[in-house]
């Protein structure tokens, strides 16, 4: 089987973990819920440090934990890689000496990466020789990053790897985030509260409230799920990953293909070819019956009513299918009515902003 597997309990006064799920063999799965839903919990039994947790854990046909059968691999024998919210470096040792530290870890004939890879895709290498004490928030996430690569994990966990830091170090490290989610061909599991983060590098999530799995899957569809309580927060929203096909060099705009269908955002230098991932607030669709004329709304395209959920007294969430792209639009009951609107119903989405995520 490939991927990673989970079917795990744990009890204390007060608090049940009870998580099942599936996750594909490679990329970034977000673990995300509300803060006391269980999250580095989970995390923590994964990496088995946890020794009262129950329950079954495999990874790529491996059997981690079977409690049934009385099978509990110890954390140092999991392959794994651990990032800490606070990094936990060893401030005696120079940024090197924690990669070559993380690098014994790995059996010889299991290494799949070198300390130099691993400093290569987090950006570090003028930083080898000097201790870990002195460096910045964002300097001790990525040398944390290297080290957990260095063991050559077949599994890389990370808890909030960027909880303590600045907007600016945040946005210096993210890009490395992104190339691990590109190039690593192992599975992430990635706790974090800013959906902001979960856009920019999840392509699954696993949905945890007081300590249960509610969903599992694609982020995509995890997001536009109106069952959901992420379907009703404020910044509610959807994920589309499009390509650059084209730029309006006198407006300053890239055209964006997700589907056939064209989207048009503020040019940042884009590529033509390069792959990108927008983000659309259900706030910022409405949606007219017929084609609109005479608007400032340049992403207008069509779409198909697919559900309908009451999100207060006043507003309706609709679920809409675009291009076979699952999409959000919170609009009032009084619109949904005075549009004689349905399910099913052929409509067109305006988009009045689109986020790009890069």
């Amino acid at each position: 089987m490939n991927g990673l597997r989970v079917a795990l309990q744990w009890h204390r006064p007060g608090f049940a973990l009870n998580a099942e799920f599936n996750l594909p063999a490679r990329g970034i799965t977000a673990l995300f819920g509300p803060s006391g839903s269980g999250k580095t919990t989970l995390l923590r039994c994964i990496a088995g440090l946890e020794g009262a947790a129950s329950g079954r854990i495999d990874i790529e046909g491996a059997c981690w934990q079977d409690t049934a059968r009385g099978i509990f691999v110890p954390t140092h024998r999991r392959r794994l890689g651990y990032v800490f919210q606070d990094a936990a470096l060893m401030d005696h040792l120079t940024v090197q000496g924690n990669l070559d530290y993380g690098y014994a870890r790995a059996p010889a004939g299991e290494r799949w990466l070198t300390p130099a890879q691993a400093v290569e895709w987090t950006g570090i290498g003028h930083l080898l020789a000097r201790r870990t004490q002195g460096l910045s928030g964002g300097e001790r996430s990525r040398v944390a990053m290297a080290r957990a690569l260095a063991t050559s994990p077949r599994l890389l966990l990370m808890d909030e790897p960027l909880a303590a830091l600045d907007t600016a170090a945040k946005a210096d490290i993210l890009p490395y985030l992104e190339r691990l989610q590109r190039e690593l061909a192992i599975p992430m599991v990635y706790v974090s509260h800013a959906m902001d983060e979960v856009a920019r590098l999840a392509d699954h999530m696993v949905y945890l409230e007081q300590g249960r799995t509610l969903a599992a899957g694609p982020l995509r569809e995890i997001l536009t799920r109106t069952d959901l309580p992420l379907a009703h927060t404020d910044d509610a929203s959807t994920m589309i990953d499009a390509q650059v096909v084209g730029h309006d060099a006198g407006y300053h705009l890239a055209l964006l293909d997700f589907n056939g269908q064209r989207l048009q955002v503020a040019d940042t230098g884009l590529q033509q070819g390069a792959a990108v991932r927008v983000r659309i607030l259900a706030r910022d669709v409405s949606l007219s019956r017929a084609p609109p004329e005479n608007t400032s709304i340049l992403n207008v395209f069509p779409a198909t009513i697919t559900k309908l959920k009451h999100h207060s007294p006043a507003q309706v969430l609709v679920g809409l299918d675009a291009a076979g792209i699952p999409l959000l639009a919170r609009i009032t009951r009084k619109s949904w009515d005075g549009l004689g609107l349905a399910l099913g119903q052929h409509v067109y989405a305006q988009v009045k902003s689109v986020a790009l995520l890069q």
